[in-house]
């Protein structure tokens, strides 16, 4: 017998039932970034390396210790893509997107790789959602992707859950809070590779998660306290618009994000059931970013929301993701002969907008019920002699278990009906 082969570690997969869950979930955040005007665009999972040592920053631990970099048969050296910013904003550049009209509004979604430590809620494979808004330099706008970030969790069911924001100041401010966070780190006992963080991206020292870390910055002096005036002027805009639109929100002047590109507003939502893996989401805006790779000296906002923790979130509040699914309507015929019948009418029912499964597997109506209720199906038609004879179908409502007959040309509206009845009744 031939070795079994398994997936690779860190990988999570989702097949059923979960991967209709998550799905749904990966739907539900995409809708308010659809709804807020955003035009979709799809990467290439894997780019240039350089790309993302330039974009994310040579220090981060994204780019040195968790990117997956391979060199293919030209002898180039790519990588697997981490994140999805750089890669919007070489495809802009590369395409001359900005023509079309400033801002330009993407959003994109797939899978991004990190050769991390395996954990629940922090895989080698996570999903994303992600927005950028390129070419706006707007408080206005800034509370434009906080809020649709907030609305796609909020939708999905999530309460647990908090935005944290803060400001990273700008070129004229990080530079003299730059030296001031290295001349405090300077007297720190650090190791080597610490100190030689600290020396090429002092900021990175304030995001290592390691406990002794933490500790010894715990008084580091925070850039929050000293961005210039007009950082501040934006920081507290922006927070006028959240409180205009309501959304509630803590000042974190501690969040650092991994990413070195981040500037002015930053940002991260955190849900309170996930532990250490708390952060389901998060962004912030980036002034130098199309500069630093080649394009127009043009600012954006933006972010990444999690599927893969949005939906750990869901369930540990308990909200039923199932309950949201559309269940499925079967369509079973009681003898060999009727089958191509309910094949035309499991057609003719997905084109009325039903999720139809066709029962071919069943040898009698007492088989081909429990496999529609096996199938979670929320009502099974039935196709038999009596029926192909009167053009009156039976519908059996599975929850309910009343069974209802109609006509061909009514059977859409008739389930529709007793399926909203079924759905009041639970």
């Amino acid at each position: 017998m031939a070795e079994q082969i398994q997936a690779p570690k860190g990988i999570p997969e989702y097949f059923p039932p979960t991967g209709d869950l998550f799905r749904y979930v990966r739907e539900a955040l995409t809708l308010p970034v659809i709804q807020a005007g955003y035009k979709y665009i799809e990467l290439p999972y894997f780019e240039d390396a350089a790309l993302f040592s330039r974009g994310i920053g040579e220090s981060t631990d994204v780019v040195s210790k968790e990117m997956y970099t391979f060199t293919d048969r030209g002898d180039r050296s790519l990588a697997l893509r981490p994140e999805g910013t750089a890669g919007v904003i070489r495809s802009v550049i590369e395409n001359s997107l900005t023509q079309q009209g400033l801002p330009m509004k993407l959003w994109y979604a797939g899978a991004f790789f990190r050769a991390e430590k395996p954990q629940k809620g922090r895989y080698r494979q996570l999903q994303q959602v992600g927005i950028e808004a390129i070419g706006a330099d707007s408080a206005a706008l800034d509370a434009e992707v906080i809020a649709i970030g907030y609305q796609a969790f909020f939708n999905l069911g999530l309460r647990n859950f908090e935005l944290q924001i803060t400001s990273l100041g700008c070129i004229n401010c990080r530079p003299t809070y730059r030296s001031l966070l290295q001349s405090f780190l300077a007297n720190l006992d650090l190791d080597e590779e610490t100190k030689a963080r600290a020396e090429l991206n002092p900021l990175r020292v304030l995001d290592d998660k390691r406990a002794e870390v933490q500790k010894l910055v715990q008084l580091a002096p925070l850039m929050l306290d000293h961005v210039c005036e007009d950082c501040l002027t934006y920081h507290n805009e922006v927070l006028e618009y959240l409180d205009a639109q309501h959304i509630p929100y803590l000042v974190n002047k501690k969040l650092v994000r991994g990413l070195d590109y981040y500037t002015r507003t930053t940002f991260e939502f955190v849900h309170h059931g996930l532990g250490a893996q708390s952060g389901i989401g998060g962004g912030g805006r980036y002034d130098q970013l199309m500069k630093i790779l080649g394009g127009q000296d043009l600012s954006g906002i933006g972010f990444g929301l999690g599927v893969d923790r949005a939906l750990l979130a869901a369930e540990s509040e308990g909200i039923d993701l199932a309950a949201k699914l559309n269940r499925p309507i079967a369509v079973l015929a009681t003898e060999p002969a009727m089958t191509k019948l309910a094949f035309a009418l499991s057609a003719e029912l997905r084109q009325a907008g039903f999720v139809v499964d066709q029962v071919t597997n069943a040898k009698n109506l007492k088989t081909g019920l429990k496999i529609a209720a096996r199938l979670g199906a929320a009502a099974a038609v039935i196709i038999g002699p009596d029926e192909v004879a009167t053009g009156v179908y039976a519908v059996k409502m599975l929850d309910s278990g009343v069974q209802i007959t109609a006509g061909l040309g009514e059977l859409g509206s008739v389930i529709a009906q007793h399926l909203a009845l079924d759905t009041k009744a639970t």
